[in-house]
């Protein structure tokens, strides 16, 4: 379970003065009625989820991992930022003995296109190409460059080399998939895109990289659980989702996501899909971005610290690294750095954690919620899930928005079709 901490918040209402309103919001979410109730579909995944779909999920990472060197995850948005996040996460940036993960399918910068292409001239490939519809036209263009490098490559075995995870019934990949015999999972029709890395679109890349999607599902499930009481004495989760709203009241109208782990910061660029693309909408909405500490304190710290006090800040902190180190002694010392002999790099780190919570909240003036989760295991990854998607839901329905759509999203795809000729 996920802990919070309010302590540092500078909050100037009383969290618990929401009780009610939380309880109200909390019913037409387990009743299904809140707006957007026809995407609450993640509310009851850790019970409803596919079992045999899951196996067969397992069966074909391992066949990739048996026979391939890389498996290109082409997908945009929630259709990749959720895997990505969850296996830098867990199995950090550099992992031994795993196949590569490469993502396209997110971007139409060609320079980047044509280096991924070229760079997987001469490797053994497995694409899954992950798109609800089939037509979302980054994931669409790179997956016709690779449906061609594959059938190029391998000829008639391409097809058992391409997976598509996309709509049960209808759509243009699901039809093309069952032209060419792909193997195909399911995007269930009630969990939305940022949601849905619970779901094959994010746990088969998971179970292809070497994670263990058990844990990460018991996780979720225990989050499902642990994250369920609407007493905001009892919810971590909703006690964030109403420090949001009291924040945003007091005239923060942007919240930074601070880490301290390198490999959390494809979970930074999830966390903000999921909250800018919920609440950003009917005017509202705070703008989430997000900072990697003690990195961006040599450049971003400055404005953190001494700008003008428009943000707050809301800290992961993670209890166990991955892996420590213990810093070595020098005999001569020329660097001054033997005061930290022998310590670890992880004690470093967290003390550079405190060291900023002080700076920023003491002499800063900046709000800070501390968030903490236990390892950046595959359970625990599950769990924050859990722990964001609830706590998004009530925030942003606590604005009266819909939490689970994104008109605004469609109007850059009106204006790019028109400039690029389709009809």
């Amino acid at each position: 379970m996920l802990t919070l901490d309010l302590n540092h918040a500078k909050l100037k209402e009383d969290v618990k003065s929401y009780q009610e309103e939380v309880n109200k919001i909390d019913e037409t979410l387990r009743n299904r009625t809140c707006k957007g109730n026809d995407f609450t579909g993640w509310l009851t995944w850790a019970q409803d989820y596919d079992r045999n779909e899951f196996a067969r999920i397992k069966e074909c990472a391992k066949r990739i991992q048996e026979n391939g060197d890389v498996l290109v995850v082409c997908g945009i948005g929630g259709s990749y930022l959720g895997a990505r996040a969850a296996i830098e996460m867990i199995n950090g940036i550099y992992p031994e003995n795993q196949i590569e993960i490469v993502y396209l399918g997110n971007t139409f910068s060609s320079s980047y296109i044509a280096q991924v292409m070229k760079y997987i001239e001469g490797k053994s490939v497995y694409v899954n190409v992950i798109s609800k519809s089939g037509t979302t036209t980054e994931t669409a263009l790179a997956f016709r460059i690779l449906k061609q490098f594959m059938e190029d490559k391998y000829g008639e075995e391409a097809s058992s080399r391409i997976i598509a995870t996309t709509d049960k019934a209808r759509g243009t990949l699901k039809a093309l998939a069952e032209e060419q015999g792909y193997e195909t999972f399911v995007i269930p029709d009630d969990i939305g895109g940022r949601f849905s890395v619970i779901t094959p679109v994010g746990v088969l890349p998971m179970a292809a990289a070497g994670i263990d999607i058990d844990a990460f599902m018991k996780g979720y499930a225990d989050g499902s659980g642990e994250y369920s009481d609407p007493d905001l004495d009892k919810n971590p989760a909703y006690r964030y989702a109403v420090a949001r709203r009291i924040l945003q009241n007091q005239g923060y109208d942007v919240e930074l996501f601070v880490n301290y782990e390198t490999q959390m910061q494809m979970v930074a660029e999830w966390w903000k899909q999921l909250f800018g693309e919920s609440e950003g909408k009917d005017g509202l909405g705070i703008l989430p971005d997000s900072a990697n500490f003690s990195t961006d304190l040599h450049s971003l710290g400055q404005f953190v610290q001494d700008g003008k006090k428009v943000l707050f800040e809301t800290n992961l902190y993670v209890d166990q690294p991955m892996i420590d180190i213990t810093f070595p002694n020098d005999k001569e010392d020329k660097d001054g750095m033997n005061y930290l002999a022998g310590k670890s790099v992880d004690w470093a780190n967290k003390m550079a954690a405190k060291g900023t919570l002080m700076a920023h909240e003491e002499t800063g003036g900046i709000p800070n919620i501390l968030i903490t989760m236990p390892s950046m295991s595959a359970y625990d990854f599950g769990n924050m899930c859990m722990f964001f998607f609830k706590a998004i839901a009530m925030t942003t329905l606590m604005n009266g928005s819909n939490p689970f759509n994104q008109p605004g999203v469609e109007v850059y795809k009106k204006n790019m079709f028109k400039l690029l000729g389709k009809e």
